[in-house]
């Protein structure tokens, strides 16, 4: 998915999308609505308002109409509901589980 206006770069993340401890990374807003509209993304969570709400922030976000810094954010309320892990959004709680 790419943009009219080139790639719009958020901070890094890296989302555990392909099962347990396989993580795909994301920098800009086209890779976070390539990873919202891969089949890797769980089918139950597409169904969620988080999902769609982070759907319409990307695109938002690559007409730079909003921060992408809303469209990251959005992204990660998404797979937190999906039951995906983000990093490095989830560190702090992983040492203290760990």
């Amino acid at each position: 998915m790419n943009s009219s206006h080139g790639q719009v770069p958020i901070r890094r993340l890296h989302v555990e999308i392909e099962g347990l401890a396989r993580y795909r990374q994301a920098y800009t807003v086209d890779e976070l609505a390539g990873l919202l509209l891969s089949v890797s993304w769980p089918l139950s969570g597409k169904q969620t308002s988080e999902f769609h709400h982070a759907r319409a922030t990307s695109l938002d976000a690559l007409e730079f109409y909003i921060d992408p810094e809303v469209a990251r954010a959005a992204f990660v309320d998404a797979a937190y509901v999906a039951g995906l892990h983000v990093l490095p959004d989830d560190m702090s709680a992983m040492k203290l589980a760990g």
